[in-house]
């Protein structure tokens, strides 16, 4: 039974920015030693709530109460002295330096400038960190510049509970984890709250939250709109109509046939890049959506890098006939490639930038002359795409930080249309986003493929690849274990591949092929 007493309070409390009212006399408060989840669509408040707790931001009015006392917040280190610790979704690493030297990064810090640094004692105390995650075979060594994005939210997390907080914000924590690495979280966070930390955990998988929280509140344009207790009688159909003030639906399964006479888009043969990818071949033809799933170590997620010239790779890639030329991020481009990345703050958006440098960032030879800007050609383009995807935005000259992410990651996409491609490689689209924006990034993607774009859609969302995909790929220790197309994506036949399961149903297309080269 989760504890009655308050621990955090937010009385009043209201934030402008620019031509935004980010919340609006918000007060909400949060048991102690149990898990109370927040939600709310992409620019509901949640993050800018977060971000005052977190002290990255200062309130305009109202307070905070701590234990029922009002308590002041002006910097992130204050936040720590008082026990908080915020965990982002967008991860806060140093990528030069080891897993180990991250997972203790906050300790060593504390210490005197004078006291030696003693690594055989760093890396032990982050072994021990990582075993409590169940992570332990992961290199206290490695630096983290190397590890994939799913090893990396690992170290921030154990970075987080190395510092024995009493209240842990974790925002989408296990929004790369696989489902085995997500169990392991749930488990961490039940032995946590035996322990009487705070646990505020803020995510948009609205049935994940039914299952693991002791209270849910709900955001909605910057307020507070009620905060229920999690006795077993709440649905997911409640907690949406609530996020959005309306019913959102989203198909379970789309309407998406087999493109057997289309063009081909894309053509992979042998595709190697050590050591992550061993002798992948597959296509993608105009007009289809093909996704592909496998876990964090499946080479998954070095695929759409090695595609688009960002890592080395071996055999060929071949693009609307024209074989794209390795390492080489331009050839991609030129011959009609576009990608958007997982990583969305860190890679995908230029964050200091505007909306609309951030939509011409790909296409300057669209919007200049001679090497010299066209500045109204620019603000026509921006505000083309802007329109054609619905983003919402303030002006073309607001800065891409201060959108939600849902807004963020459609000015992102809109980068990559913004390019005319013929081949669309999205990698983790919706990770973070809520569930209206998926719906609305979901209807832009079947669009697109209706106008003949090839569409590769690299997921950890079982419903999204199910729902949206003709045919998915399921990769396996770096090799392609199945294609598979029609009745046969459910998510039980993708997992048992992904897990190197033998699937007793035959599966269509390549599965013969597939298992020969992961049985090889």
């Amino acid at each position: 039974m989760a504890r009655s007493e308050t621990v955090v309070a937010f009385k009043n409390i209201t934030k402008r920015f620019p031509g935004v009212l980010a919340l609006d006399d918000v007060s909400l408060s949060f048991r102690s030693g149990a898990l109370n989840a927040v939600i709310g669509e992409n620019g509901a408040g949640k993050s800018t709530l977060m971000n005052i707790l977190a002290g990255d931001l200062h309130p305009d009015a109202g307070e905070i109460l701590l234990d029922g006392q009002p308590v002041s917040i002006p910097s992130p280190h204050a936040s720590q002295r008082l026990g908080i610790k915020v965990v982002y979704q967008e991860l806060s690493l140093c990528p030069n330096l080891s897993v180990a030297e991250n997972v203790m990064l906050d300790r060593l810090a504390a210490q005197s400038v004078f006291s030696p640094i003693r690594r055989r004692t760093v890396r032990a105390a982050a072994r021990e960190q990582l075993e409590r995650l169940g992570v332990a075979g992961l290199d206290p060594d490695a630096t983290v510049v190397n590890l994939s994005v799913a090893q990396k939210q690992l170290v921030e997390i154990a970075r987080a509970i190395s510092q024995e907080a009493r209240i842990l914000v974790l925002d989408e924590p296990n929004s790369a984890l696989s489902k085995n690495e997500t169990d392991k979280l749930f488990e961490i966070i039940a032995q946590l709250k035996r322990d009487g930390v705070t646990i505020v955990y803020v995510s948009h998988h609205l049935e994940e939250v039914i299952d693991i929280a002791d209270t849910i509140s709900v955001m909605r344009d910057g307020r507070h709109i009620e905060t229920v207790d999690n006795d077993g009688s709440v649905t997911p159909a409640h907690l949406i109509a609530s996020m959005v003030g309306k019913t959102v639906e989203i198909a379970t399964k789309r309407a998406a046939p087999l493109l057997t006479d289309a063009p081909v888009a894309l053509d992979v043969k042998d595709l190697s890049a050590e050591p992550a990818l061993n002798g992948v071949s597959f296509n993608v033809r105009a007009g289809e959506i093909v996704g592909v799933a496998g876990l964090p170590d499946s080479g998954k997620d070095e695929l759409p890098a090695a595609i688009f010239g960002l890592m080395p790779r071996m055999g060929t890639v071949t693009l609307q006939g024209r074989p794209l030329t390795p390492q080489s991020t331009s050839a991609a481009i030129k011959g009609g490639m576009a990608l958007v990345p997982a990583d969305r703050r860190g890679v995908g958006a230029l964050l200091s930038m505007s909306v609309q440098d951030n939509i011409v960032a790909a296409s300057l030879d669209r919007v200049s002359w001679l090497g010299i800007l066209n500045r109204r050609r620019m603000r026509t383009v921006g505000d083309s795409y802007v329109k054609r995807l619905d983003a919402r935005i303030a002006h073309l000259k607001q800065k891409i930080r201060t959108l939600s992410g849902g807004n963020q990651q459609k000015i992102i996409i809109a980068r990559g249309l913004a390019t005319t491609p013929g081949l669309l490689v999205l990698h983790e689209p919706t990770r973070g986003i809520d569930v209206g924006a998926k719906a609305e990034i979901y209807g832009i993607l079947a669009k697109l493929a209706a106008d003949g774009v090839g569409i590769l859609l690299v997921s950890s969302e079982m419903p999204e690849l199910i729902g949206q995909c003709s045919r998915v790929l399921v990769l396996h220790q770096g090799k392609l274990r199945a294609e598979l197309s029609g009745d046969h994506i459910d998510e039980e036949t993708i997992l048992s591949h992904a897990m190197g399961q033998d699937v007793t149903r035959p599966t269509p297309l390549g599965h013969e092929r597939a298992t020969a080269e992961a049985a090889g």
